[in-house]
């Protein structure tokens, strides 16, 4: 396990990371990052505790989101372009009437 220096809302922690996880760390980071500035320049909150906790929970909600939606819905309404009633009226037609496609 490797020591790696970061830089959350100005202040420096050495943290570990296991070989090779430099990247998903630094991405991690500067999710935590952006939160608790973006908290701070609110002007709401002046604690450093608490920023740290309603960021934690922003991104910890930003997480469940994501996990709450299927992959199959997550592609398609990314995709540009994509006709979502053209694309259920496909299924519709595919399952017929009984609603079964075997």
């Amino acid at each position: 396990m490797k020591q790696v220096e970061v830089s959350i809302l100005g202040q420096v922690y050495m943290l570990g990371c296991p070989d090779g996880g430099e990247t998903l760390l630094n991405a991690a980071v500067a999710s935590v990052d952006k939160e608790m500035t973006t908290i701070r320049d609110a002007g709401k909150v002046k604690a450093r505790e608490r920023i740290a906790v309603l960021a934690a929970l922003n991104v910890a909600y930003q997480l469940a989101e994501r996990a709450a939606t299927p992959p199959c819905a997550t592609a398609a309404l990314a995709a540009p372009g994509v006709d979502l009633d053209a694309l259920l009226r496909r299924v519709d037609d595919a399952l017929g009437e009984d609603g079964q496609l075997l």
